[in-house]
């Protein structure tokens, strides 16, 4: 679903609710884009501080990229919000979702500060995760210094589901990219939105992510990429969108960063921010990076205005092309897992040349989309009878109930990373979901790391995910389905899920929704 990562519908009460908002909404066009300057990131900024301080480093080290890995929900958070408050000449920020949330408002916050000191800041948000957001979003768009864009935004701000109908075909195309860059010098990218369930904040449930901060021969290439969002077709003034909407006050903006930074549970978490040294380390020239040859691929903006067969315009061949053919081990970790007939084909026939392939996904307990379980669910046998090794996390995953003791952390874990290596020499980490949706409609964005430190990692990572942090899945001697979980008794239904919701899952896998996934 193009909002799967927010609401969690199903297909079938999508359909409803869509309907039901048509009778109610009618049918409103987008305007056509009016004018914009067309800007780019600042080239100039190595007399910044965190220029000054990467510099000597970056020297040292011609055409490669310093990495680090963001494992941590906490650590993600505070890194963007210290890069923030370093920042000197520009914020460049692209993502899917920005929740009004705890960690939302305050990086919000963040960003406002930095444009009150005179930073530069461009927001390129996609418009399908802003609603109700409008009044904080024309505050923002109105600072002298913020510059809002929103992605392929919808014409009809309040009723959005009446618009999915009337131009389904156009809406239903996302930009699911995230980037993070800080004075053209640092940015950070990877699978995390901006919001407390991608920062460990989240009271109900966590998502278990992966992001890398960068700075060297990466950083420009993802300025540009941004530059080509920013100045395309679907790339919407924000301040032209809302000039019919009230704008939120300083005041009640104020006044919503002060109820969230003196909620007690807020301040354990932001306590955070005085226990990630990162930045300080980067700032100080004393950051152990990891130095590696970097490529960004991304999908042209284009995609979500052609149609979804032209290749020439998506991510995946360039990621085939820059990730290689395996030829012993290939370990895949992707919340929603979609492989299709032509993926799973692709994925036996590895097996079948004898390269061991592993995939980490969300059970049915943990994901938070059962209609892109139902896509993966009929495609299980198929793979494991062709010797694809399948795993699928637990929602009490260790990873995050370790995080339990922050603010708002219940424990309940769910996958969100998106990251795939090859023969322990080369790792992918971004946006891209092994399914149709990220293939053909959505737009997506990752980097290729040539690391055997990196790729090594998540290896080891999957060799202990069972049976701590994921069942594994297998065929008994019947050919059934069943789930370890380490106890010696498998089971033989989809663990801690109810007879509704496998059912659920079960009516969905047999409808043609595939694509949709």
């Amino acid at each position: 679903m193009a909002a799967r990562e927010i609401d969690g519908l199903s297909a079938l009460r999508l359909a409803a609710a869509i309907a039901v908002a048509l009778l109610l909404g009618g049918c409103v066009a987008l305007p056509p884009k009016p004018a914009a300057p067309a800007s780019h990131a600042l080239a100039h900024t190595a007399d910044t501080r965190l220029g000054r301080s990467i510099a000597p480093v970056v020297l040292q080290h011609p055409g490669l990229s310093g990495v680090v890995a963001l494992a941590d929900g906490r650590e993600a958070f505070a890194v963007r919000a210290l890069l923030a408050a370093a920042a000197q000449r520009s914020i460049d920020i692209q993502t899917y979702i920005w929740h009004a949330d705890a960690t939302g408002t305050m990086l919000f916050d963040a960003v406002l500060r930095a444009a009150d000191r005179g930073v530069r800041v461009r927001l390129l948000l996609d418009d399908n995760n802003t609603v109700g957001m409008d009044p904080l979003l024309a505050l923002l768009a109105g600072h002298a210094n913020v510059e809002l864009r929103l992605f392929n935004p919808f014409a009809q701000r309040d009723l959005r589901l009446a618009g999915y109908l009337s131009d389904f075909s156009r809406l239903n195309r996302r930009m699911h990219n995230k980037s993070f860059t800080v004075d053209n010098q640092v940015a950070v990218l990877g699978g995390r939105n901006i919001g407390d369930e991608y920062f460990d904040a989240a009271q109900e449930a966590s998502f278990a992510d992966l992001d890398l901060v960068m700075v060297g021969a990466v950083v420009p290439q993802v300025s540009s990429a941004f530059d080509l969002y920013w100045n395309s077709a679907s790339a919407y003034p924000g301040a032209e969108l809302l000039r019919d909407t009230p704008p939120m006050t300083a005041a009640a903006f104020d006044d919503a960063v002060r109820r969230v930074v003196d909620d007690p549970d807020v301040r354990q978490y932001r306590d955070a921010l005085a226990a990630t040294p990162l930045v300080e380390s980067m700032l100080s020239g004393v950051l152990p990076w990891e130095w590696d040859r970097v490529r960004l691929i991304f999908d042209d903006p284009a995609k979500v205005l052609e149609p979804p067969d032209r290749e020439d315009l998506q991510v995946l061949p360039r990621l085939e092309q820059a990730m290689g053919l395996p030829r012993a081990e290939l370990e895949l970790v992707s919340p929603y897992f979609v492989p299709g007939a032509k993926g799973t084909a692709a994925l036996v026939a590895l097996a079948g040349r004898g390269v061991r392939v592993r995939v980490l996904t969300n059970s049915l307990a943990a994901t938070d989309v059962g209609a892109v379980h139902s896509g993966y669910a009929k495609r299980r046998e198929a793979l494991l009878r062709g010797g694809v090794q399948l795993y699928e996390l637990r929602p009490q995953a260790g990873a995050v109930r370790q995080g339990s003791a922050h603010h708002g952390s219940s424990g309940r874990a769910s996958l969100h990373a998106k990251t795939f290596a090859l023969d322990g020499q080369r790792i992918f980490v971004g946006s891209f979901n092994l399914d149709p949706r990220s293939a053909s409609l959505n737009t997506e964005m990752g980097v290729v790391v040539d690391s055997a430190a990196l790729a090594t990692r998540l290896g080891k990572a999957l060799d202990r995910v069972y049976p701590a942090d994921a069942y594994e899945v297998r065929l008994d001697a019947q050919g059934a389905l069943q789930w370890l979980d380490g106890s010696g008794t498998p089971l033989h239904v989809e663990p801690q899920t109810s007879w509704a919701r496998r059912a659920g899952v079960a009516l969905m896998s047999w409808l043609p929704i595939e694509w949709l996934l």
